[in-house]
């Protein structure tokens, strides 16, 4: 194939040079023979495309993670595949949280090719368990990459549960990477609920209660070490672990008063439990009557998911979907966390979860190569948005997810999928997330929907998900603030003018939270009442048009009475701001100045924002000063104007060619 690309290489250098020789377009575009020429250049060309596809995929078939990066990133991949250093920066786009290795230095300080540790996104270094031979191909090495990750994550956790006992829990979690220090905790939770239970079966009433008073000490001692001196890293595990031991300790006080007695009641088997099990090395996670080996994908140290009332019901459905060889089908409106749910459950499990956002363009080949990918790899796939795609297709795909659920129902090793044999790994998952009610939707078809089984998310628990943020945060009266915020939430939908660009949802209170955290760890002394209040107001008031603010100023007045905090001033930014306010020929005022510097603010905190007002109220000038201001503190920002409509879509982000799955970037 190389040789004969050779040869249509040289073939079409000589019609170009030939054709450079004639400055006619006529007479260079009507030589006799030409076009039989180039219909045999085309030919010979599509016979090396297709060897080239039937190599990548003898390759997919090799590592089955293949099959969830381009063809392009695939081939950079390949060619490369016999350095590991040029590999690299291709590993987040194959593992879950691996974004780079660590590897042995020969005598002259170069990199050999033994890995000797993983490093995640957010820099948490583990070191493999034994060295990982990288050499020979690309898809056998990454291969003995996916079984040291697994190897090292499973080993650490053997030892992380045996050695859980001999130390203080806050001492403890410092050994061990922030993904098997939470396993270790959720595991030990299951095991002393067990021994409570156990006890007052024996007849020792307060068993269950004295458990309880064990787990506010241990998450008392964990918010007072938020607020000290912390690495990025530890701070980022032990509010997750926070998050999961608000739950743990949520549902132990349930069961107290519900005076439940026994490890048999459905409030406990309701919950997902995780157990180790000595005999096998290996962690199990149960629900209800179904059971899931841990699978041992590297998280990293990922901030996981407040867990309310609405997600363990959803977990209670996905999971059985699961246990019945079914899938799942979280449907409702936008921020109810649908697809943040499944992904989290897969997290709880150790599981990789690959997300693909479902648009028009979607056909049953790219549909079947991802299924192909997921049933040899044993990952799970969230199908965001799924009714987007159109009924001919989602018929065609029907027949697809069937085949792979019959050969998991059959317990087969490898099963035919499509006309290919591919093998088969049981833990594979395919959810699909729907959004009822959008213009553009389609309605599933019947052979599809019975293939899944829809679980309704409706608006979650705003209170009990900002009081859990509150306490990983560092707060230790979340839940009076909590009260605090969400009321003054609700009073703002109702009291204040309806706006398109008011939101008063999920995502608002995070980034007012994420806000709220950084400022009581800048000012620990502050009282936690005047750091929430500062966070709601600052946060709030330069959304706010103007009519409103007094309605918004009286109820924060109502909420927080007598308390006036001021405004968190950055003098030197200030300065910076009023300095390029007057290189632009403006007047520097206060409230021109306090814009930039709102403006600035929401910016560290949100990925986009949008400067909303009337023609000639300076918006532009805001932007400009901002940017102007970056310049003058050397960051060097970036400016592109770009005019709604005068692109479309395709153009600005790119698009994949159905016919020939090629990729084309946008601008």
């Amino acid at each position: 194939d190389s040789k004969r690309f050779e040869g249509i290489d040289v073939d079409f250098k000589e019609l170009t040079y030939e054709a450079q020789k004639t400055p006619n377009v006529v007479e260079a575009t009507n030589k006799p023979g030409l076009s039989q020429q180039l219909e045999d250049i085309q030919s010979r060309l599509s016979l090396c495309e297709k060897a080239l596809a039937e190599y990548l995929d003898m390759k997919r078939l090799a590592f089955p993670r293949f099959y969830f990066v381009s063809s392009a990133d695939l081939l950079d991949i390949l060619s490369n595949g016999t350095n590991p250093q040029l590999v690299q920066r291709h590993l987040s786009k194959l593992f879950d949280n691996l974004a780079k290795m660590k590897f042995q230095l020969d005598s002259e300080q170069k990199p050999t090719k033994i890995g000797l540790g993983m490093y995640s996104r957010e820099e948490e270094y583990v070191s493999f368990s034994e060295p990982c031979d990288c050499s020979g191909q690309v898809e056998v090495w990454l291969n003995h990459v996916l079984e040291s990750m697994r190897a090292t994550v499973r080993d650490q956790m053997t030892e992380a549960v045996t050695a859980y006992e001999e130390k203080p829990r806050e001492q403890w979690l410092f050994d061990y990477p922030a993904q098997v220090a939470l396993s270790c905790t959720q595991i030990w939770w299951t095991a002393e609920v067990g021994i409570a239970f156990a006890r007052v079966e024996e007849g020792y009433e307060n068993a269950m209660k004295e458990y309880h008073k064990k787990q506010v000490a241990q998450l008392n001692t964990l918010v007072t070490m938020l607020i000290g001196q912390l690495s990025k890293g530890d701070r980022q595990k032990i509010m997750t672990i926070c998050t999961i031991d608000v739950h743990a300790r949520d549902v132990v006080a349930k069961m107290i008063a519900q005076k439940v007695d026994n490890a048999q009641a459905f409030l406990w088997l309701s919950q997902l439990r995780h157990r180790w099990s000595d005999e096998e090395r290996h962690c199990f996670a149960n629900i209800c009557d179904a059971q899931f080996p841990y699978s041992y994908e590297y998280l990293g140290n990922t901030p996981r998911l407040v867990i309310t009332p609405l997600t363990d019901r959803c977990y209670i459905t996905l999971t059985q979907s699961l246990h019945l060889t079914m899938s799942g089908a979280p449907a409702g409106p936008a921020g109810t966390g649908k697809t943040e749910t499944t992904k989290d459950l897969g997290r709880a499990l150790g599981i990789m979860v690959y997300v693909f956002n479902c648009s028009e363009q979607m056909d049953y080949k790219s549909c079947g190569n991802i299924y192909k990918g997921l049933s040899q790899t044993g990952a799970w796939g969230c199908f965001d948005e799924f009714n987007r795609i159109s009924v001919e297709v989602l018929s065609v795909v029907a027949v697809q997810v069937k085949s792979v659920q019959d050969a998991i129902r059959e317990k087969k090793k490898s099963f035919n999928f499509l006309g290919e044999d591919i093998n088969l790994v049981p833990s594979v998952g395919i959810f699909i997330t729907m959004n009822p009610g959008y213009a553009g939707r389609t309605e599933l078809p019947e052979n599809l929907k019975a293939l899944f089984r829809p679980c309704a998310m409706v608006v979650p628990d705003f209170e009990l998900i900002c009081e859990i943020m509150l306490v990983a945060e560092g707060f230790i009266e979340a839940r009076a603030l909590a009260r605090k915020f969400i009321t003054l939430y609700q009073l703002c939908k109702e009291l204040l003018s309806k706006q398109d660009h008011y939101d008063w949802g999920l995502r608002a209170i995070k980034s007012v939270l994420v806000v709220a955290g950084s400022l009581k760890r800048d000012d620990p002394e502050r009282p936690e009442d005047q750091v929430l209040m500062r966070s709601l107001r600052d946060f709030n008031i330069p959304k706010i048009v103007t009519d409103d603010v007094p309605v918004f100023m009286g109820l924060i007045g109502d909420l927080f009475p007598a308390l006036d905090v001021p405004r968190k001033c950055d003098l030197n930014f200030e300065s910076f701001v009023r300095q390029a306010v007057l290189n632009l020929q403006l007047q520097a005022e206060d409230n021109f100045v306090l814009k930039v510097v709102q403006l600035e603010e929401l910016l560290t905190v949100r990925h986009s924002v949008f400067v909303v007002g009337n023609a000639g109220t300076g918006k532009s000038q805001v932007l400009r000063s901002l940017h102007k201001t970056y310049q003058l503190m050397n960051r060097r920002p970036v400016w592109t104007d770009l005019n709604p409509k005068a692109v479309t879509n395709d153009e600005l982000f790119g698009i994949i060619n159905p016919s020939t799955r090629e990729w084309k970037d946008g601008k």
